[in-house]
């Protein structure tokens, strides 16, 4: 049995780079940030080299990166403080959103009685343009919640456009750039969003940790208190080794972006052309058949299986060693079908199975050609 790991847009395998320079901090470099002594100043001195460097990617300042547990977590610090201390009333966003903005902004209209607003979406799940423009011009006090990438179907926000539209319409505009960040160059002095969130296990580094960019002057207030750390906006001892380790696979990531970008397309075009030919009547969910204008990172495919045989593909994928996903990996335990793939496919191909391959620099043809052939073999059983 081969092992083929096709969900990196769950989460990537850690770099050795990474993995040594981890291990490195964990074992030299132990003290708490916080503490005043030789031991503290010595972490701290790396925690605030990691975010000077993180900020420079970005185009912004170091005092503008706000470290976190992941992406989660950032969004609900930027949603959540906008709510309550910055006196915004409405949110405007999509139903294909992560759920880490969907359940967040449901639980905001809970506590604060605030308006939740959802943009049209194209038949492919593309953000009608005209309708955010509406959606803006007759709001109150609003910040604009949409992803860059689409985490299920690998759909790209033209981002600028939307943070223009917020700018011209003195909105707010947070965006949950889990899937882009390590993957696009993203300048943010160029595309004014307010807030955005990264986590590094998207970009082959550690889990249990990303960063929030909170633009100067936001007014945001912490989600978690105690301490001062991160200037009072996130309290906890800061998890170095995880911080070095996001660090050096950011630095890597951006260093390699051409060459890994243009393999990794490859492999995402060679793909969708295999399961053209092998398999008829596939269907590409969402926008992420055109290999240009989605992400190059994944795929979501609508598979020509009976309904009835439906629920033994995922489990035949996991005996025949290949790992790859329904929807996100924070529902891919539960027997409900994906939100996006509800908001997008018609009544027949909800019936049908929909898998999520997301592939990396890691993997390979030869890799893609075992599950071209185990998903024949499946298909005509």
């Amino acid at each position: 049995m081969k092992a083929v790991y096709l969900d990196n847009a769950a989460t990537t395998a850690l770099r050795p780079e990474v993995v040594d320079r981890m291990t490195k901090v964990l074992n030299e470099n132990f003290g708490n940030a916080s503490s005043t002594h030789s031991f503290g100043r010595s972490s701290k001195a790396l925690l605030e080299q990691c975010r000077k460097n993180i900020a420079s990617y970005f185009n912004v300042t170091s005092s503008e990166i706000v470290f976190t547990s992941g992406g989660t977590e950032a969004d609900n610090l930027a949603l959540r403080s906008v709510i309550r201390d910055l006196g915004v009333t409405e949110i405007i966003t999509s139903k294909i959103e992560h759920h880490a903005v969907l359940h967040t902004a449901e639980q905001l209209q809970k506590e604060y009685n605030i308006v939740v607003k959802y943009v049209d979406l194209d038949p492919c799940g593309l953000i009608n343009y005209s309708h955010l423009e509406q959606l803006l011009a007759s709001s109150n006090k609003a910040i604009v919640s949409l992803m860059h990438i689409n985490n299920e179907v690998g759909n790209i926000l033209d981002i600028k456009q939307v943070a223009e539209l917020c700018k011209a319409n003195n909105a707010l505009f947070h965006s949950d750039m889990v899937q882009s960040v390590g993957h696009y160059k993203i300048d943010l002095q160029d595309i004014t969003v307010d807030f955005m969130a990264a986590s590094a296990h998207k970009f082959h580094g550690p889990k249990g940790v990303g960063f929030c960019f909170v633009r100067k002057e936001s007014g945001l207030k912490p989600l978690i208190f105690g301490g001062e750390q991160e200037r009072g906006y996130r309290a906890g001892t800061e998890s170095t080794h995880n911080i070095v380790g996001m660090d050096e696979a950011l630095k890597i990531a951006y260093a390699r972006l051409d060459e890994e970008k243009k393999y990794v397309s490859d492999l995402k075009t060679y793909f969708i052309q295999q399961l053209k030919t092998n398999l008829l009547d596939v269907h590409f969910n969402g926008g992420c058949e055109d290999v240009i204008n989605s992400t190059y990172t994944l795929i979501n495919v609508c598979l020509p299986i009976a309904p009835e045989k439906a629920p033994m593909l995922q489990f035949q994928l996991d005996l025949k060693g290949i790992a790859c996903s329904k929807g996100s990996a924070c529902q891919s335990g539960s027997s409900q079908q994906s939100h996006v793939l509800t908001e997008l496919l018609n009544a027949e191909n909800l019936k049908r199975p929909s898998v999520r391959f997301s592939f990396s620099v890691f993997n390979t043809q030869e890799e893609l050609d075992y599950v071209i052939w185990v998903l024949k073999e499946f298909v005509n059983s």
